[in-house]
């Protein structure tokens, strides 16, 4: 017990904040804090007349190639090639997974959705951007299906490498770890 306590005391608040983070799920009876949009950007809000239908946090893995500019013969840049993630619920179970190309989102009960990007606005130094996403028909009947919009929020990493890009490293590939929360919304 003196171990994790003095564990706790060296690592503060930051430690603390991560094990609430990680805390059990409210107990019946009570209620959770419902997601609000009201401090993202606009440009990223989902329209009035939609509600939550499903909250993910999705951990995983971004690919990046150097290729040559196509406007610029003989430069070079990192290119997006796809995401690779595991989406877990509130609660930390996995329960899909999001990759691409094309952006799908796939539960574990069969049903997916691909979408058509419809905004974006900076998250800070480090981070790829927000991202509003207009969801297409569900595929197969289960978590996925009525679904109209996602967000992309709360991200953390997944920018191109810094690594240098250059005709001596075309074809190369960078992967990049982030996290960002998946918020999937439907008609109200």
């Amino acid at each position: 017990m003196y171990h994790r306590l003095s564990t706790l005391i060296v690592l503060g608040a930051p430690a603390l904040a991560l094990l609430s983070a990680c805390a059990a799920p409210p107990m019946a009876g009570m209620v959770a804090t419902p997601f609000s949009q009201a401090a993202l950007p606009m440009a990223v809000q989902v329209p009035a007349g939609h509600v939550v239908a499903l909250e993910t946090v999705g951990a995983g893995e971004i690919t990046y190639e150097c290729r040559e500019k196509a406007a610029a013969m003989g430069q070079h840049e990192w290119v997006f090639v796809g995401p690779m993630a595991t989406l877990r619920n509130r609660q930390g179970q996995a329960i899909g997974r999001y990759f691409g190309p094309p952006a799908t989102w796939a539960a574990n009960d069969g049903s997916s959705i691909t979408g058509a990007q419809l905004a974006v606005a900076p998250a800070g130094d480090g981070n790829i951007p927000l991202q509003l996403v207009k969801a297409n028909p569900a595929m197969g009947a289960g978590a996925m299906a009525g679904l109209s919009h996602i967000q992309r929020v709360a991200t953390r990493g997944g920018v191109a490498p810094q690594a240098a890009c250059g005709a001596d490293s075309k074809g190369q590939r960078q992967v990049v770890t982030y996290q960002a929360d998946y918020i999937f919304w439907k008609p109200a």
